[in-house]
């Protein structure tokens, strides 16, 4: 008899649009996980569930902005660069 072998599953999902976790958030951010521990404690939007946290990308993108002052997006895989640079080109002209 033949013997299936397991399978591991990624702990990143890949389906969901949640953030799981200080490393992930950290990991969509750019920045150390100490650094994004220190924004979760000024403000930045995360839900504490017991001892884990998640987020989501909008949420983040969506708080970034709002510290900046201007509209922030955290480009992703899943993004389409040339539109994003677009995007960006458009409103540093307005800006002038």
């Amino acid at each position: 008899m033949a013997r299936k072998s397991k399978t591991s599953k990624s702990k990143v999902s890949t389906t969901s649009d949640e953030l799981k976790g200080w490393q992930q958030i950290a990991a969509f951010l750019g920045e150390p996980t100490s650094v994004v521990q220190r924004w979760a404690s000024e403000g930045m939007p995360v839900r504490r569930q017991g001892r884990f946290v998640s987020t989501t990308p909008q949420e983040l993108n969506d708080w970034m902005g709002k510290e900046s002052g201007k509209p922030v997006h955290v480009a992703t895989g899943n993004d389409d660069l040339t539109s994003e640079l677009k995007r960006a080109v458009s409103f540093a002209r307005r800006e002038k």
